[in-house]
């Protein structure tokens, strides 16, 4: 929902923070208490696992790399956002989209590293979002990233409930 809100955000022209999206994020990381915050970047782990492995799939019909061709140009974006990613942290973005890219789960690569340190959290928050615009960009639908999401968490909800009849 915050990558969706974001994505629109950029699209319509609004630039800098949204007084409304932030208060709306405070409110939301305010609420969910010590481990609601590993529950934000557990979930921010599997978008970019999602997105990684559908971009995977895609690069891979017309024989190319995801690697070679998604890496490169995130790096290139992120690198033009200094206000909201630090250089350092980079590196571990590249990192963690490499993992995701070929099947390794983001949180247990990131966990060989330690915990995750505040510089990191916007960046996180900015690799996904550009992962998504880029999904957006090669489907030509400024919708189908968040749509991807919902269907597979609608399929999760659909397959716990199956689950449930069963017992």
């Amino acid at each position: 929902m915050m990558i969706d809100s974001q994505l629109k955000a950029v699209h319509d022209g609004r630039s800098g923070t949204d007084p409304e999206r932030q208060a709306l994020f405070d409110h939301v990381t305010a609420s969910l208490g010590p481990d609601g915050l590993d529950d934000v970047l557990d979930g921010a782990c599997t978008l970019i696992y999602l997105y990684m492995t559908w971009l995977r799939k895609a690069h891979e019909d017309v024989d190319k790399d995801v690697i070679e061709y998604v890496v490169p140009t995130l790096v290139a974006s992120m690198r033009r956002m200094p206000k909201s990613v630090r250089p350092e942290a980079i590196p571990i973005m590249a990192g963690l989209v490499i993992a995701a890219g070929t099947g390794l789960s983001p949180n247990l690569w990131r966990k060989q590293y330690g915990d995750w340190t505040e510089v990191e959290m916007t960046p996180l928050e900015v690799t996904a979002l550009l992962l998504a615009d880029h999904i957006n960009r090669i489907t030509e639908d400024r919708d189908f990233a968040t749509r991807m999401v919902t269907e597979a968490l609608s399929r999760m909800d659909a397959d716990d409930y199956e689950d449930e009849d069963e017992d």
